[in-house]
């Protein structure tokens, strides 16, 4: 590892503190660096609040040292005013000659237009340094502005012998495969992503809350399909404590009643395909879909899908509904206490 990898590394580092906090923006950390030594460093840690260059900037003691310095960043600093001022133009005011870059910014109102504006204005620009690392820590926004969709993340758990449910059950209610300690890595999850879907039938075997409980962080906006609206007025996700969309076939239903909205899609088309195109129009990201297997599968089948996490847990259910079948490459395994969770990414497509 060379000299720039090692402070770009540590602007990743740095930048994965802002996960589940910086939406609609970027992930991005930033050093700043005077003869090897880092003597700023800051990453975006919410949305509307200062960039990650401007954090680092100001945590330099010595602001004398920045025309000497050079400035690391995991992604090209914008160049547009957005809700905060464009942070090329801070590393020019300041001085600094030395900018290295992770990545470019696919973002329309960024897009090279950031380097452009400091090579101009005489900056020493390198770009691309751990590129890949780079995009992969902002899978989700370059996803999303590539190919106008969320970034979608399958998860599931099933059985030994491969069953997501046994089957026949007593009680609205989940019916747990997995320990308590999955249980909350699953919420840790939901406050890491700013969507949140499932079906029509886990919707009524389970009366879902698909809240934050188990963890400390933001609440995902609920997305639920729901095509003939059976879910019935007293269920959880239809209580106005936290944003919700409602997918379905019913146009009479068309509306928006405070944080419950519904949007009409087709039906008879590909159900995945008019799905992404709603939570695109919503700026939603990233989606974790939690079942069921049915709408598992309707993604897989539409290769509709970026990552899967797959827990097994100890049971054998014997009989039941199966889990969805998928193929994927196998990235992470590891045990959750007697739990197996395994990570596969989709490569059947050019993910980030």
């Amino acid at each position: 590892m060379n000299i720039h990898e090692k402070y770009i590394k540590r602007c990743i580092e740095l930048a994965q503190n802002g996960l589940g906090n910086t939406y609609p923006n970027p992930l991005v950390g930033s050093v700043i660096v005077y003869k090897d030594r880092i003597i700023g460093e800051g990453w975006h840690q919410k949305a509307g609040e200062a960039h990650a260059e401007v954090n680092a900037i100001n945590s330099v003691k010595d602001e004398s040292l920045l025309k000497k310095s050079t400035i690391y960043v995991s992604l090209e600093p914008c160049s547009h005013f957005g809700k905060t001022p464009p942070c090329s133009d801070l590393i020019i005011a300041r001085g600094i000659k030395k900018v290295v870059i992770g990545s470019m910014d696919p973002f329309a109102k960024v897009a090279g237009r950031g380097i452009k504006k400091l090579m101009e204005a005489g900056c020493e620009v390198k770009v691309g340094i751990l590129e890949k690392e780079c995009q992969h820590l902002n899978r989700r926004f370059f996803t999303f502005h590539k190919k106008q969709r969320p970034y979608i993340i399958l998860k599931w758990a099933q059985t030994r012998d491969g069953f997501m449910a046994p089957e026949k059950r007593d009680e609205k209610r989940p019916v747990w495969i997995t320990n308590k300690y999955s249980g909350q890595l699953v919420h840790k999850w939901r406050s890491e992503e700013p969507g949140i879907l499932v079906g029509t039938k886990t919707l009524l075997d389970d009366n879902p809350s698909l809240n934050v409980r188990k963890w400390t962080g933001n609440n995902p906006t609920r997305i639920i399909i729901d095509r003939d609206l059976k879910a019935p007025a007293d269920y959880s996700v239809l209580d106005g404590k936290q944003k919700t969309i409602v997918i379905t076939g019913k146009s009479s239903e068309k509306n928006i009643k405070g944080d419950l909205i519904y949007e009409e899609v087709e039906f008879s088309r590909n159900i995945a395909a008019a799905v992404c195109e709603v939570l695109y129009k919503h700026e939603i990201q990233s989606v974790i879909i939690e079942g069921g297997q049915n709408t598992l599968q309707q993604f897989i089948d539409a290769g509709l899908w970026d990552e899967a996490r797959i827990f097994t847990g100890a049971a054998d259910f014997k009989n039941g509904l199966k889990a969805p079948e998928l193929s994927g490459k196998l990235v992470s395994e590891k045990d959750i206490s007697g739990d197996r969770l395994k990570i596969y990414k989709n490569d059947q497509d050019d993910n980030i």
